[in-house]
C-alpha cells in the first residue's frame, strides 16, 4: 500500500456502514442513501470511504445540473474524526497543491476549448475516411484504403474519447452529440456505454473490483489476481498465449464483441435511438457503399476492423495495464492514482499525433476535463509538482513500454496453474 493510502475507516462500525451512505466532498458529508446517480454505480466507490472531492470536480466541473444535484442533497460538515480518517485520502498536502495547480491552469485558460483544434480534429478523421474510401472504390490500392480506413476508425476512438470527457467543445450537449456520431458511425459503438464504463476507470484506475479495465476475462488478463479467477483449462491456455494473441486477435475479438453485442444491447436497453441510428449508418456506408464492389467484403471488413481495434486498444494498454494495482478496500489520493498507476509515453511530434496527445496520460488523469492538446504545455509543471511532493513522474519510450506491456501479458498468462 502506497504512502497516503487509506483502508476502510475503523471509526465506523459494521452496523453503521450498512445504514449510512455518505460521500465526502469539499469537507462536507453528503447523504446519498436515497440518491440514484445518473452515471451508474461509480458513486458507490467512494461511499462511506475516501474523499471524492477531486473526482467530483473533474467529472462534473462543467455540469450545472450535477452542481445543482449536489446542492440538493442533505449534507453536514464532516466531523474532525471523519476528516482525519478520510480527507485527501491521507494526503491533504496533495489536495492543497493540486487545487493551487488546477487554479493556475484555469486562470490561464487551459480548460477552454480551441476552435481551430476542433476543426482540425474533426476534419482529419473526415478527410482520412474520404481518402480511404477513394482508394478502395476508385484505385488499385484497395489494401492501402482498408488500412487507412482502419486507422481513421481508430482515430475516431481518440476523438470520441475527447468528446466523451466534454473537453472537445466544452459544451456537454454538443460534445455528447459529437461523441455519439463519431463513435457510432466511426467505430460502431455506444457513447453512453463508454461514458458509464470509462468514468469508473478514471475514478479508480488499476483498483481491483472497481476499475472495469481490469475486468477483462476471458479474453485477456493484465494482472495475476485477475488471471487467478480463470477456471477453464481452455481459458488458461488462451491466457498463456495472450502476449502473442493480444494485438492480432484479442483486440479484434473485444471490438467485435462490443460492436455486435454489448454496445447495441446497451443502446436498446436505454432506448438511445440516435446511437442505434449511428451504428446502423456505419454498416450501411461500409457494406452498401465502400466495400460493396469487393469480392470478399466480409474479409475486407474484418481486416479494416482489426487495424482499427489493434491501433486503439494496443495504444491504450500502454498507459496502465503493466502497472501495480490497489486493493478493493484501499483508497489513495486522486493525484497518486495518476502518479503510481499511470505512465506517460515519451513525447515527440509523431508520438503526440499517433496517440492523439493521450501519451500524456498522467496529465489526462489529473485533469480529464482539460482539452488534450494542452497536456504537452502543462507537463513540465506537473512534473515539478510531482517532484515537490515526492512522487515519480513516470515517462517511458514507446517501444520500451510496448515490450513491458507484452512481457506483463506473458508473465500474467503463465501465472495460472493447472487444476
Amino acid at each position: 500500500m502506497g504512502k497516503g493510502a487509506q483502508r476502510s475507516p475503523a471509526h465506523m462500525s459494521e452496523a453503521e456502514e450498512k445504514t449510512t451512505a455518505d460521500v465526502l466532498i469539499g469537507g462536507y458529508l453528503y447523504d446519498v442513501a436515497s440518491f440514484k446517480h445518473p452515471g451508474g454505480s461509480i458513486v458507490k466507490f467512494l461511499t462511506n470511504n475516501g474523499d471524492a472531492t477531486e473526482a467530483f470536480e473533474e467529472f462534473h466541473g462543467r455540469s450545472k445540473k450535477a452542481q445543482a444535484m449536489l446542492r440538493s442533497l442533505p449534507k453536514v460538515a464532516a466531523p474532525r474524526d471523519v476528516l482525519d480518517a478520510r480527507e485527501g485520502n491521507g494526503r491533504t498536502d496533495l489536495t492543497r497543491g493540486y487545487a493551487r495547480l488546477r487554479e493556475e491552469f484555469a486562470r490561464e485558460g487551459r480548460f477552454d476549448p480551441n476552435r481551430s483544434e476542433i476543426v482540425y480534429r474533426v476534419g482529419e478523421v473526415v478527410l482520412m475516411h474520404i481518402v480511404g474510401a477513394y482508394l478502395v472504390l476508385a484505385t488499385g490500392y484497395a489494401a492501402a484504403g482498408i488500412i487507412l480506413l482502419g486507422l481513421a476508425s481508430g482515430r475516431c476512438g481518440w476523438l470520441m474519447h475527447e468528446a466523451g470527457h466534454y473537453s472537445l467543445t466544452g459544451e456537454i450537449s454538443v460534445d455528447r452529440a459529437l461523441q455519439e456520431l463519431i463513435y457510432g458511425v466511426g467505430c460502431g459503438m455506444s457513447g453512453a456505454w463508454w461514458r458509464n464504463q470509462h468514468n469508473k476507470h478514471h475514478a479508480t484506475p488499476q483498483k481491483l473490483q472497481h476499475d472495469v479495465d481490469l475486468d477483462t476475462l476471458p479474453l485477456v488478463a493484465f494482472h495475476a489476481k485477475i488471471a487467478a479467477r480463470a477456471r477453464s483449462p481452455l481459458v488458461k491456455l488462451w491466457l498463456r498465449l495472450q502476449c502473442y494473441l493480444f494485438i492480432p486477435v484479442s483486440c479484434l475479438l473485444v471490438a467485435s464483441g462490443w460492436q455486435l453485442y454489448l454496445h447495441p444491447r446497451h443502446a436498446l436497453r436505454t432506448k438511445r435511438k440516435r446511437e442505434l441510428a449511428c451504428m446502423a449508418l456505419r454498416y450501411v456506408l461500409l457494406f452498401g457503399v465502400v466495400l460493396r464492389g469487393m469480392d470478399h467484403p466480409v474479409w475486407a471488413y474484418l481486416a479494416y476492423n482489426q487495424v482499427a481495434a489493434s491501433y486503439i486498444f494496443t495504444n491504450f494498454s500502454l498507459s496502465h495495464t503493466h502497472l501495480p494495482v490497489t486493493e478493493a478496500d484501499e483508497f489513495v489520493h486522486w493525484v497518486e492514482y495518476a502518479a503510481k498507476h499511470t505512465t506517460n509515453i515519451s513525447p515527440s511530434p509523431l508520438c503526440n499525433w499517433w496517440m492523439a496527445n493521450l501519451n500524456f496520460q498522467v496529465e489526462h488523469h489529473l485533469f480529464p476535463a482539460m482539452p488534450q492538446f494542452q497536456h504537452k504545455h502543462i507537463s513540465p509543471r506537473v512534473r515539478a509538482f510531482f517532484e515537490a511532493h515526492g512522487l515519480v513522474y513516470d515517462v517511458r519510450p514507446y517501444f520500451s513500454c510496448l515490450r513491458q506491456t507484452l512481457a506483463n501479458l506473458h508473465a500474467v498468462g503463465h501465472s495460472t496453474k493447472d487444476d
